[in-house]
């Protein structure tokens, strides 16, 4: 696992339950706002996706994206944790979580 890597996967499990950050979101907390990718890619290789919660994780216009159980199992995480999904997309104003 890259330096990088890690970082993405220790700063995605500060997202608290019921909150969704974005990759952009992320990828500027980590100092890299052009990296919006590479989280992407960084989450997809996460060896824990329930554990470490990259289902939190969405993109910057509310759809949730994609994941790496499946989008299906993406959704059905999110509403266990009362974050509404409409569509395939997140109110975001309503659920986002900034660092």
């Amino acid at each position: 696992m890259s330096r990088f890597q890690a970082s993405v996967l220790e700063l995605v499990s500060k997202v608290p339950k019921g909150k969704v950050t974005t990759y952009k979101e992320l990828a500027r907390a980590l100092g890299r706002p052009r990296a919006w990718r590479a989280v992407a890619n960084a989450l997809a290789r996460n060896p824990h996706p329930i554990k470490i919660p990259c289902h939190r994780v969405v993109r910057s216009d509310g759809k949730i994206g994609g994941y790496k159980l499946g989008t299906k199992q993406k959704a059905k995480l999110l509403a266990a944790e009362s974050i509404e999904v409409q569509n395939g997309r997140i109110l975001l104003p309503k659920y986002l979580f900034q660092f």
